[in-house]
């Protein structure tokens, strides 16, 4: 959920893809989860809009969500 919209949000630290899937957890289309999964390419989910959050993923720093297999 987005935490702007709903004060009672939950950050998660990790999360499978099949997690993401059956949670409906809407961070992407369903079908881009499933072709990431297919392909093992790990997803990072964070908030872009927060000033120097970029940089910080494309370091690899550990910001936001990260969703990977099982």
């Amino acid at each position: 959920r987005d935490p702007h919209r709903f004060p009672d949000a939950t950050m998660f630290k990790e999360l499978t893809y099949i997690e993401v899937l059956k949670q409906k957890i809407e961070v992407m289309d369903a079908t881009a989860i499933s072709l990431c999964m297919e392909q093992r390419l790990p997803i990072r989910v964070f908030n872009i809009t927060t000033p120097g959050n970029l940089p910080l993923v494309a370091r690899g720093e550990d910001i936001g969500t990260r969703v990977i297999g099982d």
